[in-house]
């Protein structure tokens, strides 16, 4: 899959490689560039220090899905209570100077 877009491998590089992204998004990377490269799960699961379940996880869900396929999968639990402007609006109060801070 990767022979037959060299765009999906460079972004693949530029992910593994980089400083900013999430860790586990370039681990996914890795996993992905290394399998391309002909290693077996067990010679990949050595190498990264992980367990041969989670190359299968993610050589499986890229095999399925491609690039898209290595995001985070929706997760299910309690919808959120508040909405992003009254989150926003409680960061902004917790992270602002007092009005009157000679008062306190």
């Amino acid at each position: 899959m990767l022979d037959d877009d060299e765009g999906v491998r460079d972004r693949l590089v530029r992910a593994a490689s980089s400083v900013t992204a999430q860790v586990r998004q370039a681990l996914r990377a890795r996993i992905v560039l290394a399998a391309a490269d002909g290693l077996t799960n067990g010679s990949i699961a050595r190498e990264l220090g992980i367990s041969v379940n989670t190359v299968r996880k993610w050589r499986g869900r890229f095999a399925a899905g491609g690039l898209q396929g290595l995001l985070d999968a929706q997760r299910s639990g309690r919808p959120r209570t508040y909405g992003s402007e009254v989150r926003v609006a409680i960061v902004a109060a917790a992270t602002s100077a007092p009005p009157h801070p000679e008062s306190t």
